[in-house]
Order: structure tokens, then sequence, then C-alpha cells
């Protein structure tokens, strides 16, 4: 299977392994600078080259030498399941993507026909009721992860811990798992291990969100689109992501972490 979802710097002095809406397009950036003095121009999934991505044939035998060898730091970031399934219906499923579609085609469509989600348009100013829809598409996200149906669950939200488990199974270990809401804190500590051959300002790194301005706005707060039903539901879905890296499941409006992320027992538990 290998280390699907693994970038690596082409100095070989980090490794990531990413997951989907949890500040992956600035890591890669700031792993991209870290080598090359500068961003890449554009969005960094969209890179060919300067950055080792385990999508690439001719990365993978680097990737793997290096995460076998742990000739590298390796780490990966987490986000409150609660923002991040809310970011993820805001940008996959209400926004429109930056070729100026819809995220996957007919799926939008799909899903107003099946689930009778609204999300608006940009026409009308994306004016719809963000939470009946919002708490629509959760029921079509646990369909697709407990069900698989009507389709396979795709990665923006699929559990965090299914995605940080693939490099554990396969063979590797992290040094460090960081949370988006500390970013900052985070990825020094990431940078501070790692020999970069370009040091980096993260004051002066810019937050790289590719949905940006393309779509609709949150209207509320975290907690006024989680009924008991949502809650029930984000539980069954997600509730290894809240007990490995110590999210705040009663309170939705509370984002931060509410401890330190025990290394040894992520390993264990998802290295099963």
């Amino acid at each position: 299977m290998g280390f699907p979802g693994v970038w690596m710097t082409e100095s070989e002095s980090m490794i990531y392994r990413v997951v989907p809406k949890c500040a992956c397009s600035t890591i890669g950036q700031i792993m991209y600078y870290s080598d090359h003095g500068q961003f890449f121009d554009g969005d960094i999934h969209d890179s060919k080259a300067g950055l080792h991505k385990w999508s690439q044939d001719d990365s993978q035998p680097l990737i793997e030498r290096a995460v076998r060898d742990r000739s590298a730091p390796s780490f990966t970031c987490v986000r409150n399941p609660y923002a991040r399934i809310l970011s993820s219906f805001f940008d996959k499923i209400a926004g429109i993507q930056r070729n100026g579609r819809r995220y996957r085609g007919k799926l939008v469509p799909q899903l107003i026909q099946r689930y009778g989600i609204d999300v608006g348009s940009p026409e009308n100013g994306f004016e719809f009721d963000q939470i009946a829809s919002f708490r629509r598409f959760l029921l079509f996200a646990r369909d697709t992860i407990r069900f698989r149906r009507p389709m396979e669950p795709d990665i923006h939200w699929s559990a965090m811990s299914g995605h940080i488990a693939t490099f554990i199974v396969n063979g590797g270990r992290y040094d460090r798992i960081f949370f988006t809401e500390t970013f900052n804190d985070g990825m020094r500590q990431v940078l501070d291990d790692c020999p970069t051959p370009v040091s980096v300002d993260l004051a002066q790194v810019p937050r790289f969100n590719e949905s940006e301005g393309h779509g609709p706005k949150r209207a509320h707060k975290v907690s006024a689109y989680f009924d008991d039903l949502s809650r029930h539901l984000i539980w069954e879905i997600y509730k290894s992501d809240f007990q490995l890296f110590r999210y705040d499941f009663d309170d939705p409006d509370n984002k931060m972490p509410v401890g330190e992320i025990d290394l040894d027992e992520v390993h264990a538990k998802l290295g099963r």
C-alpha cells in the first residue's frame, strides 16, 4: 500500500502526512518555501515538481526509504472535527471550486435530489438555509462513511484518524502531531526539528486557503449547526478523532483542544 497522502521536501528535511481540511495547503507551501526560498505559484496540490509526493512515481522510493530509515522528522496536523466538517460543507458542497465548477461534477445535483440539500448559487448570493442544508449533508456524509452509499467517503470528510492511521500501519511513525488551532506554535516546533535549506519566518507566511472567496460565508456560530441528532452523527463518525486528538465533544463552540496528544496512544490504537 505504501504511504498515500505523504509529502516530503526535496531536501528530505521533513515528511508530512496530508490530512485534508487541516491547513494542508499552508503546510505544503511552507515545505516548498523551506527548500526553494519562494512559494509555489498556484495551488500546492497541483505541483508536479519541487516537492516529493507519494502520488508521483519517482518520489515513492525516496519517501519509502526516508520513512523506513526515519531519516527525517515525520508529522501531521489535526483540526476540531466540528469545524472541519463545517469547512468541508462550505468549501466542497456549497462553494464553487477554483475551476469555476461544483466539486466532483454531479455530486451536488445528486445531493439536491437525494437529500434535499439547497446550496444557493453565485447568482443569488448563496442565499439558502445553511443550518438545514448542513444537517442534511451530515446525514449524507455519515451514509458514505458508515454504509459507503451512495458513494465512497470523500477524503475531505472522512475521519482524520483514518488518514493518519495509514502512515502508521504501513511502517511510519510520527514525531509530532499538532493542532491547526495553534498552528504557528506547532509548525515552529516542526521547523525547529528540521535542518531546512531556507529558514522560514512563520509570522510572514500567508494562509493559503484555496477555497477562500468562492462560496458562502458561515452565518452562524458552530453550535447552531448541531442539534442532538447532528451531534449523535458526529460522534458516530468522529469518535476516535475527538478521543485521540483531545477535542471537546460537549461544546461545539470550543474549537481548542482540551489536552495534549499522546503519541504513544495514537500509534498503539491506530497501528492495529
